[in-house]
């Protein structure tokens, strides 16, 4: 019997336990990214913001998303995975009983700050994976953690909704169920995930988590306020070009540093590299997906022509949530798919799934059955891609860099999502239906037909990213994750005779 084989059998057996902790973690990551969508207008309302104002209640959990996640995902590989895992829940539950009892903006963003934090436990969660599940489990397992994520984000947007109904809304209920979710998720944490067996140790790159910080700033600040601020103004160029230069500072800093944040050898290696641009791909058509869709349904067939007249409950709940359920099912499927076939002809057949579905909604938008079919399709998209990408991270980058390399990949989907967001609102505001004077403007049905259709060339990038940017001798098959998890379990067998 092999270390490997002798290590799986002596684990103990409540592997499925885990699991199901580290999804609930996932799923509390992704709600916090969408939970205030839909009560935007009743924050501005109530504290009397201004649209731009408001909008920070969004970009801050992006902003300290993309500072925070690379940071905790390679002070967990170096110091303990459960440990970084119960600060952070501890840090986002201190952030949602700040959002659920301010009234003041400036604290509410504060909150949503921390929140952010949160982030950093999908790399985490799947570090720990990595480190707990046998290997024949480990694909199935990743998929699921990694479905989580959609399904988490349908369920904050119909929670939204569900809790703000009625004459005398109250946006606090929504960050309430932030607190409840995630004092869950840190109960099972504590008693259901095991402490950490191997730690890197070392120091840590307070300079390379700076400069990168820095960089991550300057892009998505213009990203997600370009609209406000006016995309050829000073302030958003002069930050795209702040991030250029940083970016220089920050790869100059990792190459000189003695013990970098991020090594340079493994954020350029060809299956990272393209695996991190499928991400941003797939992050960019995801969010094209629920953004233009939820906008396409709220908008009055009576007086733009087109849409459903839906509610932002009815949005949700009719048209986004079954995404959402495709989504943490098919990624069982893409999870069997990574095993049977490969990451890499995953990732592609679920792209290939992506460009249909939003070919789908580009010619035919004008029924329900036919929004809620083609999102659907997509939502299998983002189940296999789901699924693919963790497991190309992890036969790509050694054990201990497995935190630090799914938080580049986290980072990644965020930006895409950002630049999505950005692009769709865009897209919208700049061709509007002329309607009598003191109404709203509303976007003409092309900016939606434009949007899809972007979002289904994002898609077919992507099949293109895994056919040619991944080529099969750079893309390890199951095979491949197996024996790197294998030879992870063999280093351990030692650790854990020990103990």
């Amino acid at each position: 019997m092999s270390h490997a084989q002798h290590t799986a059998g002596s684990r103990p057996s409540g592997q499925t336990s885990v699991v199901l902790v580290l999804g609930l973690a996932a799923m509390v990551v992704s709600m916090m990214q969408t939970l205030v969508v839909p009560i935007l207008s009743i924050i501005q309302n109530d504290l009397d913001a201004t649209t731009a104002n408001v909008s920070w209640v969004t970009t801050a959990t992006l902003l300290s998303a993309a500072v925070f996640t690379p940071l905790l995902g390679r002070f967990g590989d170096q110091h303990g995975k459960k440990p970084t895992l119960i600060g952070v829940l501890l840090v986002m539950i201190a952030g949602s009983v700040l959002a659920a009892t301010t009234t003041s903006l400036t604290w509410l963003i504060v909150g949503r700050v921390m929140q952010g934090a949160a982030t950093a436990i999908f790399p985490l969660a799947l570090s720990v994976l990595r480190e707990e599940i046998r290997p024949e489990k480990l694909h199935g397992a990743m998929a699921l953690v990694s479905g989580t994520l959609a399904f988490g984000s349908g369920l904050a947007l119909v929670g939204a909704g569900l809790l703000t109904q009625g004459d005398d809304p109250d946006y606090h209920r929504v960050f309430w169920l932030a607190v409840v979710l995630a004092v869950v998720a840190l109960i099972g944490v504590i008693f259901v995930v095991p402490a950490s067996r191997s730690k890197t140790g070392g120091r840590t790159d307070w300079l390379g988590a700076l400069t990168l910080a820095l960089l991550l700033v300057l892009l998505l600040l213009p990203i997600s306020q370009g609209h406000e601020w006016g995309w050829t103004s000073g302030r958003t160029l002069g930050s795209f070009a702040g991030a250029v230069v940083m970016a220089g500072v920050w790869v100059l800093t990792e190459s000189r540093v003695r013990e970098p944040m991020v090594d340079m050898k493994m954020f350029t290696h060809r299956p990272v590299l393209f695996t991190n641009l499928a991400g941003l791909l797939l992050g960019f058509a995801m969010f094209a997906q629920f953004i233009g869709v939820s906008y396409l349904v709220q908008m009055p067939e009576d007086v733009a022509g087109y849409g459903f007249g839906a509610s932002v409950l009815g949005a949700s709940v009719v048209y986004l949530l079954p995404t959402t359920l495709v989504s943490l099912v098919g990624a069982q499927f893409g999870g069997v798919l990574v095993r049977r076939i490969g990451a890499r002809v995953t990732l592609a057949v679920g792209a290939a799934f992506g460009v249909l579905g939003f070919a789908w909604l580009t010619l035919a938008h004008d029924t329900s059955a036919s929004v809620i079919g083609a999102g659907m399709v997509v939502g299998l998209a983002i189940s296999f891609g789901y699924a693919s990408m963790p497991a190309l991270i992890v036969a790509s980058v050694p054990a201990h860099q497995t935190g630090i390399a799914n938080g580049i990949n986290s980072i990644s989907r965020s930006v895409g999502s950002a630049i999505a967001s950005a692009m769709i609102t865009t897209l919208l505001a700049s061709k509007t239906i002329e309607l009598p004077a003191g109404m709203p403007s509303l976007p003409q049905e092309s900016q939606f037909t434009l949007s899809f259709a972007i979002a289904g060339a994002a898609f077919l990038l992507v099949v293109a990213v895994a056919i040619g940017g991944l080529r099969a001798a750079h893309a390890p098959r199951a095979s491949a994750v197996t024996k790197v998890a294998e030879s992870d379990a063999e280093s351990k067998a030692p650790e854990r005779a020990a103990v």
